[in-house]
């Protein structure tokens, strides 16, 4: 099962590669990983898909909260939240393709940012199952290029606040770890 987590770092030089390490030494792969600034300058958001089941989604948010700069970590799985991926894609278009490659787009509601001669490069911005269908569509086209930002993800209303007002209180957000004593937390 995916697990979606969001984890406020501290902005500081190899908290990534601390992070990385963590998962690469626990041997889950990663599926998608985004950072990105927030709010406060001195706080980076990151946003990690995991594949794990429950009991190693729950060991990897504790193994996260062992790491010096983890401020605050949060699976967001099963909680509503809004998860938003960007793909912009090239792909081939011949001057009599535009016209049907052109009435899809609108369908998925992306935009065009640029023209070439023989192709056409798309952004497109919603969850993955829309991205995913959009790449189906082109297909046949001949997709010639393609890039994709990976899973941002925020919880949906003032949860969140609440969540980082509880982390604060705490010092490092270590009280949000869920507690289940049939887990053991141990590496």
């Amino acid at each position: 099962m995916l697990n979606t987590f969001v984890v406020h770092v501290e902005n500081k030089p190899g908290v990534l590669t601390r992070v990385a390490s963590l998962f690469r030494r626990r041997a889950f792969n990663i599926d998608s990983l985004t950072v990105g600034r927030t709010e406060k300058p001195e706080v980076s958001r990151m946003t990690i898909v995991v594949d794990a089941d429950r009991d190693q989604a729950l060991r990897v948010e504790a193994n996260l909260y062992k790491l010096v700069n983890v401020l605050l970590v949060e699976n967001i799985t099963g909680k509503p939240a809004i998860c938003r991926d960007l793909a912009i894609i090239k792909v081939s278009a011949k001057h009599n393709e535009r016209s049907p490659i052109l009435e899809i787009i609108s369908v998925f509601r992306a935009r065009v940012v640029d023209f070439a001669m023989d192709s056409l490069t798309i952004e497109i911005t919603g969850g993955e199952e829309k991205v995913d269908r959009l790449l189906e569509v082109l297909r046949p086209y001949g997709i010639l290029e393609m890039v994709r930002t990976g899973i941002v993800a925020m919880r949906r209303g003032a949860k969140a606040e609440e969540t980082a007002a509880e982390a604060a209180a705490t010092g490092n957000g270590a009280a949000t770890v869920a507690a289940d004593d049939s887990v053991s937390y141990s590496v």
